[in-house]
């Protein structure tokens, strides 16, 4: 593939990725962008499987819409996802904040994460708007990303008015 072909294909992903994101970020009644990045996984299969559980699960959106750092709920999806992991290797960061390692909690300043949630809502749209959950699950080469947004009460309120 000559050096042209490459920086096509670099501006198409990135392109892709935009769009993926504002689908994500526009969601009724969304407040923030979701972004979850898992690392560590036997394969990018696997590891984007267990990203697109954490950013698809409502316990994790609600608690992302609550301003609340649950890292429980995060751990609990990825568990969930289908894809064997030994819960010892089990890492998740809430933007900067490490909350588990080695499958342990952490003690971690909860009112700065929290904050940290609170600020993604009046960051700019697709440039400060996004909560980052990092979840590493072991040793492989494995890494996966996924996008979602928050479950609001206006998200709940406008999808449970639609009519069939």
């Amino acid at each position: 593939m000559g050096r042209r072909s490459r920086e096509i294909r670099g501006d198409v992903n990135s392109s892709c990725q935009h769009l993926a994101k504002a689908i994500a970020r526009d969601g009724e009644g969304a407040t923030c962008l979701i972004e979850v990045e898992v690392t560590g996984a036997h394969d990018e299969l696997s590891a984007r499987q267990i990203a697109k559980t954490i950013a698809g699960s409502s316990l994790v959106k609600s608690a992302i819409f609550g301003r609340d750092p649950n890292w429980g709920r995060i751990a609990a999806a990825a568990g969930r996802a289908g894809v064997p992991f030994e819960q010892e290797n089990l890492q998740i960061k809430l933007g900067d904040f490490l909350m588990l390692e080695n499958g342990q909690p952490l003690q971690f300043d909860r009112a700065a994460a929290s904050a940290y949630l609170k600020k993604a809502t009046a960051g700019a749209y697709l440039q400060q708007d996004t909560v980052l959950i990092s979840v590493n699950v072991g040793n492989g080469h494995g890494v996966g990303k996924a996008w979602g947004c928050d479950l609001s009460y206006d998200y709940v309120k406008i999808n449970a008015e639609y009519t069939t």
